[in-house]
């Protein structure tokens, strides 16, 4: 090999130190550095380092470079190495835009984010016909462990939360119902207040953070590691064997914990009517059986029902959509546990409408 600078010719398979070199450069006053790599027959990694070197030193001289001498995997490894510079303690600076700039890119992006999550919504609609027409392709396996960590693996947290909010909901009924002598109707606030509608809307926050953002971390990781890439190569619908199972799994488990919620947040409304209000179990009983229809319950059911498939939706849609890094990863999950709560107050908010617009 041959390395040419002008007057200056080292020859040999032995790459010579890059110091050495660039003081011989810089020593002959050379304008322009070119290669000859006739004799090449083979390279490894130490030629790469050696030419960074002198690339790194002739751009620092001013000294021009010409790589087409250079083999071609050569070439394109050092235009890769110096794509990007290395500059420690470097900020990227972001430059700002006018304001109207900047108002249409945001435009841009939210019409591109509203035609990706309407595509999603389409295949995930399209995978449940095919479900309900027996054509769908999952294991049923992945559904039934899906169901336990979306279903009974909650019960603690979900146990806690809505305990919680009725002792708190309890509360600040009775600190208003005393002046008036109305403490009997913690039981009718309580009740009617967690099954309508506030055990359904803890329920799917707490299984937005829980299990919205676990699905999104778990297809996002799958999505980097390309194995979401191999389905589609082995001619698999991820949207049915990864999608589908999460989709049904939290759409029949919400119901069920939103129902083991209302008991958790009438247990503790009732924990603050025996200490604080002086009413006995057969009071606040009877007077909870009293206020609570069952239309009540369908309602808070039916919205849970709901709340499941936006957050399984969400969770599934952001983790697709992720990137190939892991920090895309963890901004996926984020987007996650924001979409869904986004949709269980906008989707609670339509539904209440609907209820007092109906009557019911």
């Amino acid at each position: 090999m041959s390395f040419a600078t002008g007057d200056i010719s080292i020859l040999g398979n032995d790459i010579p130190p890059a110091a050495r070199f660039s003081e011989e450069i810089a020593a002959a006053g050379v304008e322009r550095v070119s290669f000859y790599t006739g004799d090449l027959k083979g390279w490894d990694t130490g030629l790469l380092t050696f030419l960074v070197k002198i690339a790194s030193g002739c751009a620092l001289a001013g000294i021009a470079l010409d790589k087409k001498g250079l083999p071609m995997g050569v070439q394109r490894l050092l235009s890769l190495a110096s794509a990007v510079p290395v500059a420690k303690g470097a900020k990227k600076e972001f430059a700002r835009g006018p304001l109207l700039e900047r108002a249409g890119e945001w435009a841009v992006s939210f019409w591109k984010g509203f035609l990706e999550m309407t595509a999603f919504i389409g295949e995930a609609s399209a995978a449940f016909v095919r479900l309900i027409t027996g054509r769908a392709r999952f294991r049923r396996s992945d559904l039934f462990l899906t169901i336990q960590q979306c279903g009974a693996e909650a019960l603690p947290i979900v146990s806690l939360i809505s305990v919680l909010v009725g002792l708190i909901l309890a509360f600040i009924g009775a600190i208003q119902l005393k002046l008036f002598g109305a403490q009997i109707y913690v039981a009718s606030l309580v009740g009617i207040g967690m099954v309508r509608a506030l055990a359904a809307v803890m329920t799917g926050v707490i299984m937005s953070g829980r299990t919205g953002a676990s699905f999104a971390a778990q297809l996002g990781t799958m999505q980097v590691n390309e194995e979401i890439d191999a389905l589609k190569t082995l001619g698999i619908s991820p949207m049915e064997f990864l999608v589908l199972p999460r989709m049904i799994a939290l759409f029949l488990m919400m119901p069920l914990l939103s129902l083991y919620a209302d008991l958790m947040g009438i247990l503790g409304g009732f924990a603050i009517g025996v200490s604080m209000l002086d009413l006995n179990f057969t009071e606040y009983y009877n007077k909870t059986k009293e206020s609570v229809g069952i239309h009540d319950f369908w309602i808070g059911l039916f919205s849970a029902a709901v709340f499941g498939v936006l957050v399984a939706l969400a969770g599934c849609m952001r983790g697709m959509q992720c990137g190939r890094s892991a920090s895309a990863v963890g901004e996926a999950a984020t987007s996650a546990v924001v979409t869904s709560i986004v949709s269980i107050v906008v989707a609670m908010t339509v539904i209440t409408v609907l209820c007092h617009v109906l009557n019911i």
